[in-house]
Parts: structure tokens; C-alpha cells; sequence
């Protein structure tokens, strides 16, 4: 069933749906009244709602019940990425919220060869959104991942102070065969803590990121003997945090 995400909390037992959501509704998954959808509101609450009116501005959608739903990662997880090449930023939202990241922190790295651009930057943070968004309506999400506005390296390393647990992967110590710090972290982790997990760029993070991280408080890890690219060790693990909360038991 179609699931949608709604800014606001259902005003008098009904939602409204309007821009891109109508027209999904509408055009293309040609919906009619007495139709029913999924409505996710702002407090990540959701409800079987009947769609009693479509018109040229918005969809009314009637709440027929609430829903108690528990789809979400009992832990949040941030994912600072070094700035990739390409649309690999683009699959790591996707899949990353699919797998259900709690929010996207792009940084340019030293060695990220994407140069950030400030004038096509809210086009880029609204097609990241919009891709956000659609990956969560997709997986069965109650909350809706936040996409951030690439930052410096030295404000992502500000911004880390927020968290409860850091976590850098670094090719190296894969390399060196480190296996203990990842898991190690995840058994200390309570529920509702937050993590951030970093990943650099292609060409991965320098000595001195290394050093710079680790003064503040990053635990530096590996994630096995295969050496990952930018754009799956995040999904890695993202995996690997569902399963030891939610499938280990």
C-alpha cells in the first residue's frame, strides 16, 4: 500500500496532500476516491486513511485507523560521507535510508574530488530530500531520514560532539586486519543512543583526518579483510547494525 509523508498531523480525523504527492497520487498511481493509503505524520505516527476527494489542488484523505508500527532502527545512525564522485552521494541516501539511517552528513574531505558548489547547493539538498523521502515511503519508514547541507571537515568534527558513539572506517586498519572495534561499539550501544559512522571519500582519508578524528574521540575501525568502496562500507554497516539489533536477538 502507498505510503505518504505529511508535514502535519491530521486536522479533524483527515489529511491534505498537495504538491508532489497529489500528483503521485493522481497521475500516476491514478487513484480514486475510497482508494486507501498509509499517511505518516510530523510526529512519525501513521494511519489507514481513505481518499474521500481528489482535486486540481490537493488529496483528502480520511484517518479510518491509526497504526502501531515499529519500523525504525532501534538506535540512530548518522552517516557522514566524504563528498564522492558522481551520484554515489545519491545511492548512499537511498539505500542508507532503505536500510534505516536516521540522517546524511556530506563533508568534503581532503581528498573528496567534488567541489562543493554554494550556488547549486539547494537544488542539490532538495533532490537528496526528495530521494530521502521516496526511499523511506518505499521501506515501511516512520521517520523521515534529514538530508544536511555539505559541511567543512572541521564543522562535521563540531558537529560530532552531539553523539554518543564515533565511529571512522579506515582502509588501513582493515588492512592491518582489525576486526573488534566495530562490534565492540555496537555491544555498548543502548537503545535510542545515537552513532555517527564516517566513510571518506574514493581516494579515503588522510593520515592527518586520521589523526584530527581521533583527537576527537573517534574510534577508528575496519570492517573486514575486503577493502569496501565509499559508497558501500555505509551499507555495510548499516547491515550490519540491523542485524546485531534486530535480528540477533
Amino acid at each position: 500500500m502507498q505510503r505518504y509523508f505529511v508535514n502535519t498531523s491530521a486536522n479533524g480525523g483527515r489529511f491534505m496532500l498537495s504538491g508532489e504527492d497529489r500528483n503521485h497520487i493522481r497521475n500516476v498511481m491514478r487513484m480514486q476516491p475510497g482508494d486507501s493509503i498509509i499517511c505518516v505524520d510530523s510526529e512519525g505516527k501513521s494511519a489507514l486513511c481513505k481518499i474521500t476527494a481528489l482535486t486540481e489542488e490537493q488529496v483528502i484523505a480520511e484517518v479510518v485507523k491509526k497504526l502501531d508500527e515499529d519500523t525504525e532502527l532501534p538506535v540512530r545512525i548518522t552517516i557522514a560521507s566524504g563528498l564522492p564522485k558522481g551520484d554515489k552521494l545519491e545511492w548512499i541516501i537511498q539505500k542508507g535510508t532503505e536500510l534505516g539511517a536516521h540522517a546524511f552528513m556530506p563533508f568534503a574531505a581532503a581528498r573528496s574530488v567534488v567541489k562543493w558548489d554554494d550556488k547549486k547547493a539547494a537544488k542539490k539538498v532538495e533532490r537528496w530530500l526528495k530521494i530521502a523521502k521516496e526511499a523511506a515511503e518505499q521501506s515501511h519508514r516512520t521517520f523521515l531520514p534529514d538530508v544536511f547541507n555539505p559541511v567543512s571537515f572541521k564543522t562535521m568534527l563540531e558537529l560530532s560532539s552531539q553523539y554518543d558513539y564515533k565511529l571512522a572506517a579506515f582502509e588501513e586498519e582493515s588492512r592491518k586486519g582489525e576486526t573488534s572495534t566495530f562490534a565492540a561499539t555496537l555491544k555498548k550501544m543502548q537503545k535510542g543512543e545515537s552513532l555517527l559512522l564516517l566513510v571518506g571519500p574514493e581516494g579515503g582519508l588522510t593520515d592527518e583526518e586520521i589523526n584530527r578524528l581521533k583527537e576527537k574521540e573517534f574510534a577508528i575501525c575496519g570492517l573486514g579483510p575486503r577493502i569496501l568502496r565509499a559508497e558501500t562500507a555505509p551499507l555495510y554497516m548499516l547491515a550490519a547494525i540491523s542485524y546485531h539489533f534486530e535480528l540477533l536477538g
